[in-house]
Parts: structure tokens; C-alpha cells; sequence
């Protein structure tokens, strides 16, 4: 692949990436991890506004869908032992580049959520890293996975009159990752924690029950479905374990996964993920945050039948990238949290 890089802006602990669709343009959203800004920009490149100067501590942010520039984000989660605070925010664009922030749902320990739809029902998912913590590295209060159906109007929550949010799974140690998949037409989600991977259903009506299918029993930190080899059935790529060092490859075999692939490099603090096509074939990216603090990018090499990687940039820390396209041309958003960079990275075969 062939890659041109350039730094957007420099932001301290960068962390969470989006597409915005906004006064009927695409943009794209980068917020920080630390207390500091969340950015909009155009897919040029440009800073177009500051949505925020602080809290921070967005780990997650998404559109609401059918709105123009609506979404929802989570603040005030710093890091795993800082996280008691967090919520999630909806945050809706007024005259003269204000944007407007109130509470949608207060959640402590909140990491990642989503929107996922089916049969035009709009569903909140939400997953909790934790349940709460005494002192510095304390694990021994399991992780949630919180869902309610989402309004269409949300112009009545706010923190006296929240979101209110059932638990669809518990008992999920270090609930780190997430991802979403289409899967027969139907968007679900692979949730990743120390238990291993599942991935999560929306119902197909209101009153039915979520479907949770587990995939891997492994401790897993992050994982894709993506069909590398293009035989018609999608491979599992996982990180693991909780913040790990490990990228492999799992495919099917008579009905579960089993590892087919592991990369021959340590990757320290495996952490950004993106699973899908890229120039016009499926791709996995991953970027690490310790050690080379590489981005790379795996594909399958058709001709000798065997996975094969290369390195899209060199210690640049990514924690998180979005795959977006612009007049055809792929593009990579990273936010290289080591380096405080938004890179931009435009890619051709």
C-alpha cells in the first residue's frame, strides 16, 4: 500500500474517532481521552470547530441517526482507575457553532456504547469496563452490557430525567471492546472482555428478548469479524489479551474458531482496530501503543495462501482509527494518543 500521512492538529491523549454527518456534510469528530477538546473536522482535513474544551474522558462518541450533527458521547472516563464519573452525553448543535450538552444517562465505568438498528428500532448499547473499584487496579467488580430502546425525540433526558438502561449481560471481567458487524443484514456487535468474545444481537421486535453468542472463550481485548481470504465465511481477528501484546486470526472450523494465524512480532498495548475493505479488499488494521508503537495492516496474500502484514507508520502510538472514503480515495483518521497526533492517512494499492 502505498500511504501519505499528515498531522491534522495536535491533541494531548487523543483517543475517540467518529463520522459526523453535519449541515448535510460529512465530517469527522476526534475527542481526548484527558480532560482537553473535541474537534470537528471536514474530510479535508480542516478544523472546522470545538465542540467542547472539556471535560474529556470520551472514550465513545456516535450519531444520532437522521439528525444533522446530533450525537452522543461519553465523558469523564480518564482512564480505568479514574472512570467513577463517566456518563453519557447527547450533544445537539445550536446557531453559531454552539452545541448544546446535557446528560442522557449517567453510568459509571462506562467505555463503549453504540446505536444499533433492526426493524427500524434504534437500540442504546452500552458496556461498562468495570462495576466500580476501591483503588488503583482494582478489578474484582465485573464489567455490564447495558441496552434500551432509543427514542427518537430525545429533547426530554437530562440528568433529573435519565435513559433508563436493563442489564443484558454481566459478570464480564476487564469489558473492554467493542465492535460493530454486519451479520445477515442485521447490525450486531462483538463485545471483547477477559472471558473471551460475543457477539450481541438486537432483537428483531421490542419485546423480545437480546441474543448473546459466544465466539471465543479466550481473554480478548478487541476483536473484528472480516473476511480475509474471501472463501465466503468471515475469520475472527482478536488482540488480546486485556490490553495485550497478541494479534491473531481465528477461522471456523466445524461449527467454532480456532487460531490459524498469530503475528511473529510482539505488539505491546494492541489496542486501535479497524476490519473491512480498504483500496478494494478486505483488510485488518491494528495499531499498538507501547514497544514500535506501529500501525499495521494485515491482508491475505492470494497467491501463496498465507496472511501477510506491513507497516502503515512507525511509533506513532494509535488508540483508536476510522476507516472513511472521500472522492474514492480511502482514508485512515488515527488518534495517535502516544504521539498526541490527529493523522490523517491516505491510502492507495
Amino acid at each position: 500500500m502505498k500511504v501519505e500521512k499528515k498531522v491534522l492538529e495536535h491533541l494531548t491523549k487523543c483517543y475517540s474517532i467518529v463520522p459526523l454527518k453535519y449541515r448535510k456534510e460529512q465530517h469527522f469528530l476526534v475527542a481526548a481521552e484527558k480532560e482537553d477538546r473535541c474537534l470537528l473536522f471536514n474530510m479535508d482535513g480542516v478544523l472546522v470547530d470545538t465542540i467542547w474544551e472539556g471535560p474529556g474522558g470520551t472514550m465513545s462518541m456516535v450519531q444520532v441517526p437522521g439528525t444533522d450533527g446530533q450525537f452522543l458521547a461519553t465523558q469523564r472516563f480518564y482512564s480505568p482507575n479514574d472512570s467513577k464519573e463517566s456518563e453519557i452525553v447527547i450533544v445537539t448543535p445550536k446557531a453559531n457553532g454552539d452545541w448544546q450538552i446535557r446528560t442522557l444517562v449517567k453510568l459509571p465505568h462506562i467505555h463503549r456504547f453504540d446505536i444499533l438498528k433492526r426493524n427500524g428500532i434504534h437500540y442504546l448499547l452500552a458496556c461498562t469496563l468495570k462495576s466500580g473499584h476501591e483503588y488503583k487496579e482494582d478489578w474484582s467488580s465485573p464489567g455490564k452490557v447495558y441496552a434500551a430502546v432509543l427514542p427518537k425525540d430525545l429533547s426530554g433526558f437530562h440528568e433529573d430525567n435519565p435513559l433508563k438502561l436493563e442489564v443484558i449481560k454481566e459478570g464480564m471481567f476487564r469489558n473492554h471492546g467493542y465492535y460493530p458487524v454486519m451479520e445477515d443484514g442485521v447490525e450486531t456487535a462483538l463485545v471483547s472482555f477477559e472471558g473471551g468474545i460475543c457477539q450481541v444481537i438486537p432483537p428483531a421486535f421490542q419485546e423480545e428478548p437480546w441474543q448473546i453468542k459466544e465466539l471465543l472463550n479466550t481473554p480478548a481485548s478487541d476483536a473484528v469479524l472480516v473476511d480475509l481470504d474471501e472463501d465466503g465465511e468471515k475469520e475472527l481477528a482478536v488482540l488480546s489479551p486485556f490490553h495485550g501484546d497478541q494479534i491473531s486470526i481465528y477461522k471456523k472450523q466445524d461449527g467454532s474458531f480456532h487460531k490459524v494465524y498469530e503475528y511473529e512480532k510482539t505488539a505491546e498495548f494492541t489496542h486501535a482496530i479497524y476490519g473491512g475493505d480498504l483500496c478494494g479488499k478486505p483488510t485488518l488494521v491494528v495499531g499498538h501503543r507501547q514497544g514500535e508503537r506501529n500501525l499495521l495492516l494485515f491482508t491475505w496474500n492470494k497467491a501463496n495462501r498465507q496472511y501477510q502484514w506491513e507497516v502503515l507508520d512507525k511509533d506513532c502510538g494509535p488508540a483508536n482509527v476510522c476507516h472513511l472514503i472521500k472522492d474514492g480515495i480511502d482514508i485512515l483518521i488515527s488518534a495517535n494518543r502516544e504521539t498526541d497526533e490527529i493523522a490523517m492517512y491516505r491510502i492507495a494499492p
